[in-house]
C-alpha cells in the first residue's frame, strides 16, 4: 500500500488523517510531523500513527503531503531537498504556493500536485482543487483525487484557475459564517433569543445547501420559489440590492484572489 506522511499535523493535517482512516487506510500506511511533542503524543495515541521527523518522512513515504502554513514552507523545503527521493509524489495544501516553488527546490523531475481545500474537511465535507505540477501524471492525480475523496468533493482545474478557487471555496466557508452572523444578529434584533435565532439560520443554511446540492434546481429558481408576489422575501431582497449586496460580495472575492496572487509572488 502507498505510503503517505502528512507534514505539519494542524487542524487541516489531522482532518486528511482521520478522513483517511475512516475511509480504510491503516495506521501502519501513515506517518505525521508535529513540531510540538505533546501533540505528537496527542495525535499517536487518537490515531495508532506514527509522528516522525520530516527527513524521515521525505526517505520512507511515496507521499508528502505539505499542511503547513505557507510563511513556513522555505524552511521546509531545505529539509526536504536533502532527505527526498526519487520519484515522491508532493502534494501542497499551502494556500497561494504554485508547483513551480516546489520544483526549483526540489529534485529536477519530482511530481508536484497542488491542492486548494477547504475547512469543511473537519467534518469530512470539503470542496478541493487540484492541479499538476509539469512532472504530475494523470495517475499522481488519481490518486490525490482518491486521498481527498475521503474528506469530501474534488475538482479537477488548470493552475492558473487556482487563485480564484483560493478566493471562491477556499475561503468561501468564511463567507457563509459571516451571513450567518449577521442574520443571527438580525433574529436579536427583532426580538428573538440569541440561542432561538442561531437554531432558525443555521438549520435554514443546512436545508438551502442541501437543496442546492441535491434539487439540481438553479439557484435563481429555488430563490424565486420563495419569493411571493409582494410578500417578505421579496422586500428583504429589494433591500439587499439597495445595499449593493452582490456587488459587495463580487468584489470581496476579486480582493481575495488578488491576495492569492500576491501571497504566490512573495516567494517567486
Amino acid at each position: 500500500m502507498t505510503t503517505i506522511a502528512i507534514l505539519g499535523a494542524g487542524k487541516i493535517g489531522e482532518a486528511l488523517l482521520s478522513g483517511v482512516l475512516a475511509a480504510g487506510r491503516t495506521p501502519e500506511s501513515l506517518m505525521f510531523t508535529e513540531r510540538y511533542p505533546a501533540r505528537v503524543t496527542e495525535l499517536t495515541e487518537r490515531y495508532g500513527v506514527r509522528g516522525v521527523s520530516t527527513e524521515e518522512a521525505a526517505r520512507t513515504a511515496d507521499v508528502l503531503v505539505v499542511a503547513v502554513k505557507p510563511q513556513d514552507i522555505e524552511p521546509l523545503l531545505v529539509s526536504l531537498a536533502g532527505s527526498i527521493t526519487s520519484g515522491t509524489l508532493v502534494v501542497s495544501l499551502a494556500a497561494g504556493l504554485p508547483t513551480s516553488l516546489y520544483e526549483r527546490h526540489l529534485p529536477a523531475g519530482t511530481p508536484v500536485v497542488r491542492v486548494m481545500p477547504n475547512t469543511a474537511m473537519l467534518v469530512g465535507e470539503a470542496m478541493s482543487a487540484i492541479s499538476p505540477g509539469t512532472h504530475a501524471t494523470a495517475a499522481h492525480l488519481q490518486l490525490v483525487e482518491d486521498l481527498l475523496s475521503s474528506v469530501g468533493k474534488v475538482v479537477r482545474v488548470a493552475e492558473t484557475q487556482q487563485d480564484a478557487v483560493t478566493a471562491l471555496s477556499g475561503s468561501g466557508p468564511a463567507y457563509f459564517f459571516f451571513l450567518v452572523e449577521a442574520m443571527i444578529d438580525a433574529g436579536i434584533l427583532l426580538g428573538l433569543p440569541r440561542d432561538v435565532s442561531t437554531q432558525l439560520i443555521i438549520q435554514s443554511a443546512v436545508g438551502a445547501a442541501t437543496m442546492l446540492r441535491d434539487s439540481g434546481e438553479h439557484p435563481v429558481a429555488l430563490r424565486e420559489a420563495v419569493t411571493s408576489p409582494g410578500g417578505t422575501t421579496i422586500a428583504a431582497i429589494r433591500e439587499l440590492e439597495n445595499h449593493a449586496v452582490r456587488a459587495a460580495l463580487l468584489s470581496a472575492i476579486e480582493a481575495a484572489a488578488l491576495r492569492s496572487v500576491e501571497l504566490g509572488r512573495a516567494h517567486d
